[in-house]
């Protein structure tokens, strides 16, 4: 009986730590990665640096100077050096460290350790950056940030810049579109190319530029917005409406940086400009950003009419995506399927939308034709996404890099939300004004109140 209340008094406490441990650690990794995770990571790391590296093939032979200082005070063994360590920082998703590196290395020596690293110090992954010439960071993540997507409290913002999801190093992935003006989203139906859209629409409901959407799937997903959009087209009639009127208003941009040009002999050199972002403030334009939802419905035709009808978008497209940077206009283009076979100019079209998010798609020609032409590698990682992770999906530009990212969950309901509390910031542009969607007028109610009045008789 003694044996038996000793097993419980001692074993009972332990099995509650370990069963609530577990716990912890499946439903709450970032506590666990706080309180017990990055401590025994850390640990690893400090005790078996010199070892792991030199396992890694990351040290190089000592100086004649460091072989001879340690012949010199001690009778150690003279080792191999590795890169030199910088101070420890832990974050909430993992670790943070720099090295410099020795002579005759560079960074992509490092990379390539990365999965040997991630095991030896038994965190998720391991991602190398460079700082500067010599100089390398290694982002330590803890667990799987993109399971269970919380945004970093601060995070990179400003105009024309919407934090839209996480990355897989636990950094947000940013939708500059100064940087990156044009952009093509794909994603099958259900793979969370329309919470990707909803991020964005929500996050620039906030600053003072003008959305327009052209929604062929008669306004379902881009109606809910109406309160915040200049100006909707619901169908292709409509398009084919609003995209000479949006042609019209770059023109009328590119002619207001050409008056600017009218160069003087006395005009200053900060007054000479190439595009909107020269101009002075109260002759700025505002910047507008065109959604397309489903694009392919641009590129379908089923008479000759509307061949030419289709032809006369697609040229207006493409127009829009070579001039519309310097003329403060951005393209967001989203489909399911974007390729060669949707008809003349497709292909032209998507050579100039810089940057591409591939979410699920139903098959790889689809992913090549987001991912295939800037990141080749990328595209496997595109096919691998499996159905029950909504939302995530893969990035590339241009530059030939690419990452996974995923987006937060935000309802529909929220997004309304922002776009009625922002309506105010609509702004005037008139030749969009025909093309305002109407609103829907909600009735206010009226709370009942907690004490009914009683009439006072005489």
């Amino acid at each position: 009986m003694t044996d038996l209340t000793t097993l419980l008094e001692v074993g009972g406490p332990l099995a509650a730590l370990g069963g609530g441990t577990a716990y912890t650690r499946a439903k709450y990794p970032a506590v666990y990665w706080s309180a017990i995770g990055g401590p025994i990571s850390t640990a690893r790391l400090l005790s078996s640096y010199s070892s792991v590296m030199e396992a890694c093939g990351l040290t190089v032979a000592p100086s004649r100077l460091r072989v001879l200082a340690v012949k010199a005070t001690t009778r150690r063994e003279v080792r191999p050096v590795p890169p030199r360590r910088g101070i420890i920082r832990p974050t909430s998703t993992g670790l943070r460290i720099r090295l410099r590196l020795a002579p005759g290395q560079e960074p992509a020596d490092v990379a390539a350790s990365a999965e040997r690293l991630r095991h030896a110090w038994g965190v998720h992954a391991v991602y190398v950056t460079t700082v500067k010439p010599g100089v390398v960071e290694l982002r330590l993540v803890g667990y799987d940030v993109l399971r269970r997507v919380r945004m970093p409290r601060k995070t990179v913002s400003g105009f024309l810049k919407v934090p839209v999801a996480l990355r897989e190093d636990a950094t947000p992935f940013v939708r500059d579109y100064r940087t990156v003006p044009h952009q093509l989203t794909l994603g099958a139906t259900l793979s969370g190319k329309s919470m990707y859209l909803r991020h964005l629409i929500a996050g620039l409901a906030r600053q003072p530029v003008a959305l327009v959407g052209i929604d062929c799937k008669r306004g379902v997903e881009l109606a809910p917005f109406a309160a915040r959009l200049s100006a909707l087209a619901t169908d292709p009639d409509e398009a084919a409406d609003l995209l000479p009127v949006l042609v019209k208003e770059m023109e009328d941009r590119y002619d207001l940086i050409k008056a600017r040009q009218g160069i003087a002999p006395d005009t200053p050199d900060e007054e000479i400009t190439s595009d909107v972002w020269g101009l002075p403030g109260g002759e700025r334009p505002t910047p507008v950003v065109l959604f397309v939802d489903e694009v392919a419905e641009l590129f379908l035709t089923a008479t000759r009419k509307d061949e030419e009808r289709r032809d006369e978008m697609v040229t207006q497209l493409i127009r829009l995506a070579q001039l519309g940077r310097a003329a403060g206009i951005y393209l967001e283009v989203c489909g399911q399927r974007f390729g060669a076979e949707l008809g003349k100019g497709a292909t032209m079209l998507r050579a100039q939308l810089t940057g591409r998010v591939c979410h699920r798609v139903n098959d790889e020609a689809s992913a090549k034709m987001a991912l295939g032409d800037i990141a080749p590698e990328a595209v496997s990682a595109a096919c691998a996404i499996a159905p029950e992770l909504p939302g995530l999906a893969v990035a590339g530009d241009t530059s030939g890099g690419w990452s996974r990212i995923r987006t937060p969950y935000l309802s529909l309901g929220d997004a309304a939300e922002i776009c009625r509390e922002s309506a105010q910031l609509v702004p005037d542009l008139t030749s969009l004004k025909r093309f305002r969607p109407d609103v829907p007028v909600h009735p206010v109610v009226t709370p009942a109140p907690a004490v009914l009045p009683h009439p006072v008789t005489d």
